[in-house]
């Protein structure tokens, strides 16, 4: 990303996207929407409403059927997918951690691919552990089934920032986290926001979790955006929809 680039200024843009699974329905239709740079777009929506779907779009591992999505001005499809990835950080439900390798070489993990020399892997793990509160001592040799819920979410989300991504598409990822642990793991991803200046789309189902977390909340319904808000247009909307969310509020 061209560091010359003001905060605001487009990072990720859908235009008149429509996803279609083949011989099958249609997931996202007449998309459009633009994720400004450095900000945390929430992708608001109930299950089969296209939020993880429109992630998806974003960095290649789905293609649009028609449309175009494009990231930092430039056409998805005319990235190299992996370079495009690589410029993305992925967080997962759960983190999706490769249980056969310890915390430290699942933070690594890019940074290999990278080919970044090896002082300089070891001390981004260490740098990165210290972040999101994991002792680099204690827990850099453990294995997955060794750690918490919480604490594998934190190596999850250590290792999407491991190569200094400009970009963190983030799906659902305190979903699977018990109540207590999900709201600590909201408060010290707010105070993290304001440290790393990434371009994040947010998935979630939990309209708490997008007020508290969202720079702006886009409302997926069965495919379509009904809707683009910040925190406080959400929470005043009269919208029906926007209503019965604020009622679960």
């Amino acid at each position: 990303m061209n560091p010359a680039t003001p905060v605001g200024a487009t990072a990720i843009e859908f235009r008149d996207v429509e996803f279609r699974v083949p011989n099958g329905p249609v997931i996202l239709q007449n998309f459009n929407l633009v994720i400004q740079r450095c900000e945390t777009l929430v992708l608001l929506g109930r299950s089969g409403s296209g939020k993880t779907t429109a992630l998806r779009l974003i960095n290649r591992l789905l293609e649009p059927s028609r449309g175009k999505i494009s990231v930092e001005g430039r056409a998805t499809l005319e990235w190299n997918a992996v370079e495009l990835r690589r410029r993305i950080g992925y967080v997962i439900q759960d983190a999706g951690l490769f249980p056969h390798y310890t915390v430290e070489r699942n933070v690594a993990l890019v940074p290999h691919l990278e080919k970044w020399p090896e002082e300089k892997v070891h001390a981004r793990v260490i740098e990165l552990l210290n972040l999101v509160g994991l002792d680099a001592a204690q827990f850099a040799h453990r294995y997955p089934h060794e750690l918490s819920g919480g604490q594998r979410q934190r190596v999850g989300f250590a290792r999407a920032l491991a190569a200094d991504p400009p970009f963190l598409l983030m799906d659902e990822p305190f979903g699977a986290l018990d109540p207590l642990t999900r709201n600590d793991m909201r408060k010290e991803f707010a105070t993290l926001q304001r440290q790393l200046s990434k371009t994040i789309a947010f998935v979630t189902h939990d309209v708490r979790e997008a007020l508290q977390l969202g720079s702006r909340i886009a409302l997926l319904e069965s495919g379509k955006l009904t809707g683009i808000y910040t925190p406080d247009e959400f929470q005043c909307a009269t919208e029906p929809l926007v209503a019965a969310y604020m009622a679960c509020k």
